[in-house]
């Protein structure tokens, strides 16, 4: 008789990856660091269990889009919030994003390839996203994403 192999909190062993974004199609960066940070990359993956990495991505404001030039997805995709407040409705193309919060534009790509419930939001947690080469994790030595 085989039994599952169910992992338990302790067993669990988490490394810190980091990403380079400069010159990076946002699709294809973000799809990879949804696979590390769902554990998936692992060979001891088990579903609805939390057994990914920690990712950390520099340069953000360095990604790439792919688009043609009279319709392009710098212009054309748009990101939209509320304030929760009557008129609080406001709307930014990637370009302005980019140019202002380049972080959010890469948490929101890994978001959307995340599950949308109470792992997937606890997973994300763990997604350090920084517009510039600096960042403060340089004691946990990671490692750098292939």
């Amino acid at each position: 008789m085989y039994k599952t192999y169910y992992p338990k909190k302790a067993e669990i062993e988490r490394d810190w990856y980091i990403v380079d974004a400069n010159g990076e199609n946002l699709g294809r960066l973000a799809t990879r660091i949804a696979t590390v940070l769902l554990g998936k990359h692992k060979a001891t993956f088990t579903p609805g269990v939390e057994m990914g990495d920690n990712v950390i991505v520099t340069n953000a404001g360095g990604i790439t889009v792919t688009g043609t030039r009279t319709n392009s997805k710098l212009d054309t995709k748009k990101y939209y919030r509320h304030s929760g407040y009557p008129g609080g409705f406001s709307e930014k193309t990637l370009r302005e994003q980019l140019a202002t919060f380049p972080d959010r534009v890469i948490r929101s790509a890994v978001w959307g390839m995340l599950p949308h419930n109470k792992m997937g939001r606890s997973v994300l947690k763990r997604l350090k996203v920084y517009a510039t080469d600096e960042h403060p994790h340089a004691v946990q030595e990671p490692k750098e994403l292939k």
